[in-house]
Protein backbone atom coordinates (compact mmCIF):
# COMPACT_ATOMS: atom_id res chain seq x y z
CA UNK A 1 0.00 0.00 0.00
CA UNK A 2 2.72 2.84 0.97
CA UNK A 3 4.75 1.83 -2.63
CA UNK A 4 1.33 3.45 -3.89
CA UNK A 5 0.42 6.10 -1.36
CA UNK A 6 3.31 8.04 -1.07
CA UNK A 7 4.73 8.63 -4.46
CA UNK A 8 1.04 9.81 -4.94
CA UNK A 9 1.46 11.92 -1.75
CA UNK A 10 4.54 13.31 -3.11
CA UNK A 11 3.66 13.88 -6.39
CA UNK A 12 0.82 16.50 -5.38
CA UNK A 13 2.65 18.43 -3.56
CA UNK A 14 5.50 18.88 -6.37
CA UNK A 15 2.63 19.91 -8.70
CA UNK A 16 1.11 22.55 -6.05
CA UNK A 17 4.97 24.26 -5.60
CA UNK A 18 4.35 24.42 -9.55
CA UNK A 19 1.33 26.40 -9.12
CA UNK A 20 2.15 28.18 -5.84
CA UNK A 21 5.18 29.84 -7.94
CA UNK A 22 3.16 30.68 -10.59
CA UNK A 23 0.72 32.22 -8.28
CA UNK A 24 2.77 34.77 -6.96
CA UNK A 25 2.87 36.47 -10.31
CA UNK A 26 -0.48 37.65 -10.14
CA UNK A 27 -1.25 40.68 -8.02
CA UNK A 28 -4.96 42.14 -7.65
CA UNK A 29 -8.00 41.54 -9.80
CA UNK A 30 -5.63 41.47 -13.01
CA UNK A 31 -8.07 39.56 -15.20
CA UNK A 32 -4.84 39.02 -17.86
CA UNK A 33 -3.04 37.75 -15.34
CA UNK A 34 -5.44 35.22 -14.26
CA UNK A 35 -5.39 33.99 -18.17
CA UNK A 36 -2.10 33.90 -17.94
CA UNK A 37 -1.83 31.90 -14.49
CA UNK A 38 -4.37 29.23 -16.85
CA UNK A 39 -1.90 29.19 -19.64
CA UNK A 40 1.02 28.77 -17.57
CA UNK A 41 -1.03 25.72 -15.69
CA UNK A 42 -1.90 24.47 -18.92
CA UNK A 43 1.87 24.48 -20.02
CA UNK A 44 2.64 22.58 -16.41
CA UNK A 45 0.08 20.07 -17.37
CA UNK A 46 1.29 19.21 -20.71
CA UNK A 47 5.02 19.28 -19.67
CA UNK A 48 4.97 17.55 -16.70
CA UNK A 49 2.39 15.62 -16.27
CA UNK A 50 2.96 11.53 -15.96
CA UNK A 51 1.24 10.77 -19.25
CA UNK A 52 0.64 13.01 -22.48
CA UNK A 53 -2.85 14.35 -21.85
CA UNK A 54 -5.21 16.05 -24.63
CA UNK A 55 -5.07 19.63 -24.98
CA UNK A 56 -8.57 19.44 -25.98
CA UNK A 57 -9.37 17.22 -22.83
CA UNK A 58 -7.69 19.90 -20.89
CA UNK A 59 -9.42 22.98 -22.22
CA UNK A 60 -13.33 20.89 -22.07
CA UNK A 61 -12.57 20.10 -18.40
CA UNK A 62 -11.34 23.25 -17.61
CA UNK A 63 -14.67 25.20 -19.35
CA UNK A 64 -16.68 22.80 -17.71
CA UNK A 65 -14.74 23.61 -14.23
CA UNK A 66 -15.25 26.81 -14.62
CA UNK A 67 -19.22 26.90 -16.23
CA UNK A 68 -20.43 24.45 -13.24
CA UNK A 69 -18.69 26.56 -10.58
CA UNK A 70 -21.58 29.49 -11.41
CA UNK A 71 -24.31 27.90 -9.83
CA UNK A 72 -26.18 23.94 -10.03
CA UNK A 73 -28.29 24.96 -12.82
CA UNK A 74 -25.39 25.70 -15.76
CA UNK A 75 -22.95 23.56 -17.69
CA UNK A 76 -20.88 23.57 -20.71
CA UNK A 77 -21.85 20.93 -23.76
CA UNK A 78 -18.87 19.65 -25.73
CA UNK A 79 -20.39 19.50 -28.82
CA UNK A 80 -21.45 15.46 -28.83
CA UNK A 81 -23.19 16.68 -25.65
CA UNK A 82 -25.14 19.20 -26.91
CA UNK A 83 -25.90 17.01 -29.95
CA UNK A 84 -27.38 14.39 -27.47
CA UNK A 85 -29.57 17.04 -25.97
CA UNK A 86 -30.98 18.11 -29.03
CA UNK A 87 -32.04 14.46 -29.65
CA UNK A 88 -33.18 14.50 -26.23
CA UNK A 89 -35.86 17.31 -26.81
CA UNK A 90 -37.22 15.80 -30.16
CA UNK A 91 -38.48 12.99 -28.32
CA UNK A 92 -36.09 10.08 -28.66
CA UNK A 93 -32.95 8.70 -27.26
CA UNK A 94 -31.29 5.83 -26.13
CA UNK A 95 -30.97 4.75 -22.37
CA UNK A 96 -33.26 3.97 -19.95
CA UNK A 97 -35.10 7.21 -19.33
CA UNK A 98 -33.95 8.90 -16.85
CA UNK A 99 -33.29 13.10 -15.93
CA UNK A 100 -30.39 13.37 -13.70
CA UNK A 101 -28.12 16.22 -12.21
CA UNK A 102 -25.22 16.62 -10.29
CA UNK A 103 -25.61 17.27 -6.65
CA UNK A 104 -22.70 17.37 -4.12
CA UNK A 105 -20.66 14.93 -6.37
CA UNK A 106 -23.34 12.41 -7.32
CA UNK A 107 -25.66 12.49 -9.98
CA UNK A 108 -29.39 12.12 -8.49
CA UNK A 109 -32.75 11.67 -10.45
CA UNK A 110 -34.61 14.51 -11.17
CA UNK A 111 -37.83 12.15 -12.32
CA UNK A 112 -37.57 8.98 -14.15
CA UNK A 113 -39.83 9.87 -17.45
CA UNK A 114 -43.25 7.78 -17.34
CA UNK A 115 -43.13 4.21 -19.62
CA UNK A 116 -39.82 4.33 -19.86
CA UNK A 117 -37.52 1.06 -18.19
CA UNK A 118 -36.75 3.49 -15.14
CA UNK A 119 -40.36 4.23 -14.57
CA UNK A 120 -41.32 0.23 -14.28
CA UNK A 121 -38.43 -0.47 -11.99
CA UNK A 122 -39.22 2.03 -10.02
CA UNK A 123 -36.62 4.89 -9.97
CA UNK A 124 -38.11 7.80 -8.01
CA UNK A 125 -37.22 11.87 -8.01
CA UNK A 126 -34.89 11.77 -5.25
CA UNK A 127 -32.65 8.66 -5.54
CA UNK A 128 -29.48 8.91 -5.71
CA UNK A 129 -27.40 6.90 -8.28
CA UNK A 130 -23.63 6.12 -6.22
CA UNK A 131 -23.00 3.43 -9.02
CA UNK A 132 -22.78 2.21 -12.49
CA UNK A 133 -22.35 -1.40 -13.55
CA UNK A 134 -20.12 -1.11 -9.83
CA UNK A 135 -17.79 1.69 -10.47
CA UNK A 136 -18.18 4.43 -8.02
CA UNK A 137 -19.97 7.40 -9.45
CA UNK A 138 -18.38 10.32 -7.42
CA UNK A 139 -16.42 13.00 -8.57
CA UNK A 140 -17.35 11.65 -12.42
CA UNK A 141 -18.97 14.15 -14.27
CA UNK A 142 -22.40 14.16 -15.40
CA UNK A 143 -21.71 13.64 -19.06
CA UNK A 144 -19.12 10.15 -17.77
CA UNK A 145 -22.38 8.93 -15.84
CA UNK A 146 -24.75 9.49 -19.03
CA UNK A 147 -22.25 7.58 -21.35
CA UNK A 148 -22.03 4.73 -19.13
CA UNK A 149 -25.97 4.61 -18.19
CA UNK A 150 -26.82 4.38 -22.13
CA UNK A 151 -26.16 2.08 -24.17
CA UNK A 152 -27.30 -0.70 -26.71
CA UNK A 153 -31.20 -1.43 -26.60
CA UNK A 154 -31.61 -5.09 -25.03
CA UNK A 155 -28.20 -4.56 -22.73
CA UNK A 156 -28.55 -4.42 -19.19
CA UNK A 157 -26.91 -1.55 -16.43
CA UNK A 158 -26.93 -2.22 -12.72
CA UNK A 159 -27.61 1.18 -11.02
CA UNK A 160 -26.58 1.25 -7.29
CA UNK A 161 -29.23 3.38 -5.45
CA UNK A 162 -29.40 5.48 -1.71
CA UNK A 163 -32.97 6.27 -1.44
CA UNK A 164 -34.29 8.50 1.25
CA UNK A 165 -36.01 6.51 4.05
CA UNK A 166 -33.63 2.92 3.10
CA UNK A 167 -30.93 2.11 5.35
CA UNK A 168 -28.87 0.32 2.73
CA UNK A 169 -27.84 1.22 -0.53
CA UNK A 170 -29.57 -1.47 -2.99
CA UNK A 171 -29.10 -2.19 -6.65
CA UNK A 172 -31.54 -2.02 -9.56
CA UNK A 173 -30.76 -3.95 -13.15
CA UNK A 174 -32.37 -2.27 -15.88
CA UNK A 175 -33.06 -3.58 -19.67
CA UNK A 176 -31.86 -0.12 -21.74
CA UNK A 177 -34.53 0.80 -24.57
CA UNK A 178 -34.80 3.25 -27.26
CA UNK A 179 -36.69 6.06 -25.59
CA UNK A 180 -39.36 7.43 -26.74
CA UNK A 181 -41.76 10.09 -25.40
CA UNK A 182 -44.79 11.35 -26.18
CA UNK A 183 -44.85 14.47 -24.72
CA UNK A 184 -48.37 15.16 -24.42
CA UNK A 185 -51.12 12.18 -22.85
CA UNK A 186 -54.72 13.10 -22.50
CA UNK A 187 -58.39 11.58 -21.65
CA UNK A 188 -61.46 12.62 -19.95
CA UNK A 189 -63.44 11.55 -16.91
CA UNK A 190 -66.77 12.79 -15.93
CA UNK A 191 -66.67 16.26 -17.43
CA UNK A 192 -63.24 17.21 -16.59
CA UNK A 193 -59.99 17.24 -19.13
CA UNK A 194 -56.78 15.45 -18.27
CA UNK A 195 -53.44 16.98 -19.95
CA UNK A 196 -49.86 14.45 -19.17
CA UNK A 197 -46.94 16.48 -20.25
CA UNK A 198 -43.93 14.34 -19.24
CA UNK A 199 -41.85 16.86 -21.05
CA UNK A 200 -41.21 20.42 -23.05
CA UNK A 201 -39.88 19.25 -26.32
CA UNK A 202 -39.60 20.76 -29.50
CA UNK A 203 -43.35 20.01 -30.53
CA UNK A 204 -44.81 20.05 -26.76
CA UNK A 205 -47.07 23.26 -27.24
CA UNK A 206 -48.51 22.11 -30.84
CA UNK A 207 -50.18 18.53 -29.28
CA UNK A 208 -51.11 20.06 -25.91
CA UNK A 209 -53.14 22.55 -28.15
CA UNK A 210 -54.86 19.82 -30.19
CA UNK A 211 -55.32 17.79 -26.97
CA UNK A 212 -56.98 20.98 -25.33
CA UNK A 213 -58.86 21.49 -28.22
CA UNK A 214 -60.01 17.74 -28.21
CA UNK A 215 -60.99 18.30 -24.93
CA UNK A 216 -63.01 21.43 -25.01
CA UNK A 217 -64.69 19.65 -28.30
CA UNK A 218 -66.34 16.92 -25.73
CA UNK A 219 -66.92 19.53 -23.53
CA UNK A 220 -64.79 19.62 -20.66
CA UNK A 221 -65.53 21.55 -17.66
CA UNK A 222 -62.34 21.91 -16.28
CA UNK A 223 -58.52 20.96 -16.87
CA UNK A 224 -55.98 19.19 -15.24
CA UNK A 225 -52.48 19.51 -16.28
CA UNK A 226 -50.68 17.43 -14.87
CA UNK A 227 -46.64 18.30 -14.80
CA UNK A 228 -45.13 15.76 -11.88
CA UNK A 229 -42.00 14.31 -12.22
CA UNK A 230 -41.55 16.54 -15.97
CA UNK A 231 -38.25 17.33 -15.81
CA UNK A 232 -38.59 20.22 -17.78
CA UNK A 233 -36.88 20.67 -21.47
CA UNK A 234 -36.90 23.83 -23.68
CA UNK A 235 -37.82 27.45 -22.56
CA UNK A 236 -39.37 28.73 -25.17
CA UNK A 237 -42.03 25.33 -25.39
CA UNK A 238 -42.42 26.45 -21.77
CA UNK A 239 -43.59 30.00 -22.73
CA UNK A 240 -45.84 28.75 -25.54
CA UNK A 241 -48.00 25.92 -22.99
CA UNK A 242 -48.38 28.68 -20.70
CA UNK A 243 -49.55 31.33 -23.38
CA UNK A 244 -52.41 28.46 -24.01
CA UNK A 245 -53.92 29.30 -20.49
CA UNK A 246 -53.00 33.00 -19.61
CA UNK A 247 -54.62 36.21 -21.98
CA UNK A 248 -52.91 37.54 -24.47
CA UNK A 249 -50.47 40.54 -23.50
CA UNK A 250 -49.83 39.06 -20.07
CA UNK A 251 -45.96 38.71 -18.59
CA UNK A 252 -45.19 34.97 -18.58
CA UNK A 253 -41.60 34.77 -17.11
CA UNK A 254 -38.44 36.93 -17.50
CA UNK A 255 -34.90 35.98 -17.85
CA UNK A 256 -32.10 38.96 -16.13
CA UNK A 257 -28.61 38.76 -17.19
CA UNK A 258 -26.20 41.31 -15.66
CA UNK A 259 -26.51 43.73 -18.87
CA UNK A 260 -30.28 42.48 -20.43
CA UNK A 261 -33.56 41.36 -19.33
CA UNK A 262 -35.74 39.30 -21.76
CA UNK A 263 -39.49 39.23 -21.42
CA UNK A 264 -41.45 37.26 -22.58
CA UNK A 265 -45.72 37.82 -22.77
CA UNK A 266 -48.11 35.98 -23.84
CA UNK A 267 -49.07 36.75 -27.71
CA UNK A 268 -52.40 34.88 -28.79
CA UNK A 269 -55.24 34.65 -26.99
CA UNK A 270 -55.60 31.51 -24.51
CA UNK A 271 -57.26 28.42 -26.16
CA UNK A 272 -58.20 27.25 -22.86
CA UNK A 273 -61.57 29.54 -21.73
CA UNK A 274 -60.81 32.29 -19.11
CA UNK A 275 -63.72 31.13 -16.80
CA UNK A 276 -62.75 27.59 -17.03
CA UNK A 277 -60.97 25.80 -13.78
CA UNK A 278 -57.18 24.74 -14.26
CA UNK A 279 -55.40 22.81 -11.48
CA UNK A 280 -51.78 21.90 -11.92
CA UNK A 281 -50.16 19.11 -10.35
CA UNK A 282 -46.70 19.23 -9.92
CA UNK A 283 -44.12 17.36 -7.34
CA UNK A 284 -40.67 17.22 -6.26
CA UNK A 285 -39.81 16.04 -9.83
CA UNK A 286 -41.51 19.00 -11.63
CA UNK A 287 -38.42 21.11 -12.61
CA UNK A 288 -37.15 23.77 -15.01
CA UNK A 289 -40.18 24.40 -17.32
CA UNK A 290 -42.82 22.89 -15.50
CA UNK A 291 -41.81 25.51 -12.63
CA UNK A 292 -41.98 28.44 -15.69
CA UNK A 293 -45.65 27.30 -16.74
CA UNK A 294 -46.48 26.56 -13.00
CA UNK A 295 -46.20 29.57 -11.53
CA UNK A 296 -47.45 31.34 -14.79
CA UNK A 297 -50.68 30.06 -14.51
CA UNK A 298 -50.78 31.02 -10.63
CA UNK A 299 -49.44 34.18 -10.97
CA UNK A 300 -52.31 35.19 -13.33
CA UNK A 301 -55.08 33.41 -11.33
CA UNK A 302 -55.24 30.90 -13.43
CA UNK A 303 -54.58 27.90 -12.02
Amino acid sequence: MRRVFLPLVAGTFFFAGFLAGVSKTISGEDEYSYIKLFTDVLKIVKENYVENPSIKDLIYGALGGMVSSLDPFSAFFPPDRYEEFMEETEGEFGGIGIEISMEKGRPIVVAPIEGTPAFKEGLRAGDIIIAVDGEDTFGKTLMEIVRKIRGKPGTKVRLTIMRRGVDKPFSVEITRDIIKIESVKYTSYEGIGYVKVTQFQHHTSRDLKKAIKDLLSRGVKGIILDLRNNPGGLLSEAVKVSDLFIPEGKLIVYTKGRRNEERFYAKEPAVVPPGMPVVVLINRGSASASEIVSGALQDHGRA
